[in-house]
């Protein structure tokens, strides 16, 4: 059986900031309605190449593709579309301090997408269903949020538009395990109900392990291994096995 075409994929993704290499020669792909997990250490490079590939940042060469197509020889007319494709989970949630929660949800539909206000809070609300947010907290402000429902708020959020490829961004971090294993088990119940592709970035092990499909372990600017989540604590590579034991 041949494997399933690539919806996202970095081939070649090298980049340098003020000389110092941090992507050398990154190649990484993620089937269509496929999870897949980057881990690694601080400063190898993930968010770079989260930021690379929603097109924050521009490599300094090798390609990103998605669906096959090169983005950077799109037109531009696509290349401006190509947010729209796109949801993401920040690391702090990044919610507007001064929307309320069902503003921030709603937040592309209003400004992007021309949705009048209250069909937008209509489908804000059914957002916040879907995290199992009452919605009695829909005219709450972030600051009256805890922490873990801010990551839900986020999640509603990302999911807003039915993005085809969604990233999450150190989706546990800062939560307490119990809520870190609630938010892992709604994300992954979210993904595989949208039917869309999921790159994560973490350094949570336990996370990685539950969204994952696949995770892959980014070293030196290179992915040095790359397996099933249940294969992690087995992969018999060294390097592996010593990010997982989190020896110096």
């Amino acid at each position: 059986m041949s494997p399933a075409p690539a919806k996202l994929e970095w081939r070649g993704v090298a980049k340098r900031f003020d000389g110092a290499p941090v992507l050398r020669s990154l190649d990484l792909s993620v089937a269509a309605g496929g999870s897949l997990v980057i881990i690694g250490g601080s400063g190898q490079g993930k968010s770079v190449a989260i930021k690379i590939a929603t097109g924050l940042m521009k490599p300094d060469s090798g390609q990103v593709l998605i669906d096959g197509m090169d983005v950077a020889a799109m037109p531009a007319r696509e290349q401006r579309q190509l947010p729209r494709r796109f949801g993401m989970l920040f690391q702090g949630a990044a919610l507007f301090d001064s929307l309320s929660v069902w503003e921030n949800v709603a937040f592309r539909l209003i400004n992007a997408d021309g949705v009048p206000r209250r069909q937008a809070k209509l489908r804000a609300l059914e957002a916040l269903d879907r995290v199992r947010i009452g919605r009695e907290v829909a005219g709450l402000y972030p600051s009256e949020l805890s922490g873990g429902m801010q990551k839900r708020v986020g999640l509603a959020r990302a999911m807003m538009a039915d993005p085809e490829i969604i990233f999450f961004d150190e989706p546990t971090t800062g939560l307490d395990p119990v809520t870190g294993r609630a938010i892992n088990a709604l994300i992954r119940e979210q993904v595989k109900g949208l039917g869309c592709t999921a790159v994560t970035i973490t350094h949570d092990l336990e996370s990685a392990r539950r969204i994952g499909d696949e995770i892959a372990l980014l070293s030196g600017g290179v992915i040095v291994w790359r397996g099933a989540a249940g294969d992690l604590h087995h992969s018999g590579v060294d390097e592996v096995d010593q990010f997982v034991r989190g020896d110096p």
